[in-house]
């Protein structure tokens, strides 16, 4: 086992370290397991590329001034609704400095051909966050699980399991292309199965228990 794959701790070890800002391992855990999962709901509301990843940006930045305040309690209060509120915050934001900019255009000019641009985005008090936060949560466990697996396996047997299971190539054709029988085929299968299963679970502990509490940062 690396060291990487030592840093994949419980949830309230990997929040606690975070109150130390230099140690970047924790950070980086933190930003490859949950920035996508931010970029996603980011584009979902309507914002381009670029003002999805400052979303994202301004997300963990946002997570990193509260961590001070971090502190956990029993409570009916939960990461991912509080991740999901900072983050519907941050999107807000993008969308008001994108309303500002283009009322500024048309203070300076007559017509502005880019107005459809801002009418496009939803607004966002509008957007149902938590319904398509939790589909989404449940898309980015499924990822980072997925990628922590090929981390550590060997990458043939990964690739061989990611023909035959997510891009549903039958067992025999799988077979055919690494020149081996389809028993060996349905044995990784099987092995890398449980080990995805193993790292779901694992992300499950670490985000769904009810029992922290941090002072958001607005």
């Amino acid at each position: 086992m690396n060291n990487a794959d030592e840093l994949i701790p419980t949830r309230r070890s990997l929040l606690s370290r975070l109150k130390n800002w230099d140690d970047q391992e924790s950070w980086r855990v933190f930003f490859e397991t949950y920035w996508k999962l931010i970029y996603t709901a980011a584009v979902r509301a309507g914002l381009t590329e670029a003002e999805a990843q400052d979303a994202v940006q301004e997300t963990i930045i946002s997570v990193l001034k509260s961590m001070p305040e971090f502190k956990y309690k029993a409570a009916n209060s939960s990461f991912k609704s509080w991740l999901l509120q900072l983050t519907s915050w941050r999107i807000n934001d993008q969308v008001r400095k994108r309303k500002s900019h283009f009322q500024s255009r048309r203070r300076e000019e007559a017509t502005c051909t880019e107005t459809a641009t801002v009418d496009r985005i939803a607004d966002p008090a509008s957007l149902d966050w938590e319904s398509t936060w939790n589909t989404d949560w449940e898309k980015n466990l499924m990822h980072v699980a997925t990628k922590r697996v090929k981390k550590k396996v060997n990458a043939k047997h990964y690739q061989m399991f990611d023909l035959h299971v997510f891009k549903e190539w039958p067992a025999a054709r799988v077979a055919r292309a690494f020149h081996v029988n389809r028993a060996k085929v349905y044995l990784i299968k099987h092995r890398m199965s449980r080990l995805l299963k193993e790292e779901i679970q694992q992300l499950r502990r670490q985000e769904s228990t009810p029992d922290w509490e941090s002072k958001s940062v607005i």
